[in-house]
């Protein structure tokens, strides 16, 4: 996050963000109800449940409410230099 920041949506917008840190929880739930049947560690997902390989961050401009993910805001303020 030592990287300068343009928002591509209001392409104004240098200074102002809301980080958005993900952290995944894999769970397993009844598909009639949507009750939790079971927590599942990463490391201990079955073959027929895919894990989660997305950014670990996020980015909210503080502007305009765009959220994307953070290589998208580093792009546009290196191609606005």
């Amino acid at each position: 996050m030592s990287t300068p920041y343009l928002c591509p949506n209001c392409k104004t917008n240098r200074s102002r963000f809301n980080i958005i840190e993900q952290h995944v929880k894999s769970v397993k739930l009844n598909p009639q109800t949507g009750d939790l049947i079971e927590e599942l560690e990463q490391a201990s997902l079955d073959p027929f449940h895919v894990a989660y390989n997305g950014p670990q961050y996020k980015v909210q401009c503080g502007v305009c409410g765009l959220i994307e993910e953070e290589l998208t805001f580093i792009k546009r303020a290196q191609l606005k230099q």
